[in-house]
């Protein structure tokens, strides 16, 4: 009788067994990884399960991942800071002294321009303000 051959009982034949060895524990996937699969994932005309198949997931896990996604761009939408959009202010003419010349002062602001938007910080704004406005602009969390 060889290796592969094997009688349970008379009548009941195995040709063929597959012995696993070690320990099978959960496959990790680093944040690289799920993101390059969820984004093969929502490419128009993707089917789930073929991508969840071509990378040994089941389609479950792969829904899994996504509605967690889905969940964190919701969650990161919520944590902006929230945006007033005013005119440019006019400036009046004023007339200048006679007299010795003094530097005019300006108040300080900070002007961050991100795709073509320009957002104007005023003097007067927190820190921790100024910080939010940054990395919504950055667009980390």
């Amino acid at each position: 009788m060889s290796g592969l051959d094997h009688r349970l009982e008379p009548e009941v034949e195995v040709r063929r067994f597959e012995v696993i060895n070690g320990v099978m524990g959960r496959r990790r996937w680093s944040a690289d990884d799920r993101a390059r699969i969820l984004e093969e994932s929502l490419a128009p005309g993707a089917v789930v399960s073929v991508v969840a198949r071509r990378y040994g997931l089941t389609p479950q896990q792969l829904f899994t991942w996504r509605r967690e996604a889905r969940r964190r761009a919701e969650a990161e939408a919520l944590s902006f800071v929230p945006a007033v959009v005013a005119p440019e202010p006019t400036v009046a003419k004023v007339p200048k002294p006679s007299g010795p010349k003094r530097r005019a002062r300006r108040s300080a602001r900070i002007e961050l321009e991100a795709d073509g938007v320009i957002v104007r910080i005023c003097d007067g704004a927190s820190p921790s303000t100024i910080a939010a406005v940054i990395r919504v602009l950055k667009g980390a969390p």
